[in-house]
């Protein structure tokens, strides 16, 4: 009996320092996970929206919270020190899960808005078909399109899908009306947050 119980004493401290040690990991590591992930996953769709611009986006970002209190990493975009575009990530149902994508939005100080364009920064779809999504051809269908009515060709609008992807493109088309909801609840914020 004894030598149970000293067996379990002995288990019970295996598992707490090894939990110690990875939560210490964890937290450790963190900041540097955000940052690679910004880099190399958020960094390349904002390029993908954002070409001409002359500041670093992943550099300049700011927390900016929406009216649920939900906070959003914004992402800047600047031409010659004027503030012409914002993006953030929001999320779609895809085939394979979800879908990341980056939306940018161009920012008129007269105070018209639309759409920049839009980047993919996470998927699991099905390589030769959902990952068309990622292409020139159903990206640039984005870009400068108006803040509303942005819908599939098949539910009234003027998207059209991949071939083959409905569902991957209709997450995207989901994630991109979720982030022009987010950014109509935060537009007021972005002036006092990033100047003009």
């Amino acid at each position: 009996m004894m030598e149970m119980i000293r067996m379990v004493l002995v288990l019970s401290l295996i598992c707490g320092a090894s939990g110690f040690t990875l939560a210490t990991i964890r937290d450790a590591t963190a900041q540097r996970v955000e940052e690679q992930e910004l880099t190399y996953v958020q960094g390349p769709a904002l390029n993908q929206i954002f070409s001409d611009i002359d500041n670093n986006p992943v550099k300049d970002r700011a927390r900016i919270a929406d009216a649920q209190g939900q906070e959003h990493i914004v992402f800047p975009a600047r031409k010659d020190g004027k503030l012409v575009g914002v993006a953030f990530q929001s999320f779609g149902k895809g085939f394979g899960g979800d879908l990341g994508i980056m939306v940018g939005f161009a920012v008129d100080q007269g105070g018209k808005n639309e759409l920049a364009g839009i980047g993919v920064t996470t998927m699991k779809e099905t390589p030769g078909v959902g990952t068309r999504i990622t292409e020139g051809d159903f990206r640039n269908q984005f870009v400068s399109h108006p803040l509303d009515d942005v819908a599939l060709k098949s539910g009234g609008g003027d998207i059209a899908a991949v071939s083959g992807a409905t569902v991957s493109s209709t997450g995207a088309v989901a994630a991109v009306n979720h982030a022009i909801k987010t950014f109509n609840e935060i537009k007021d914020k972005i002036p006092s947050e990033f100047g003009s």
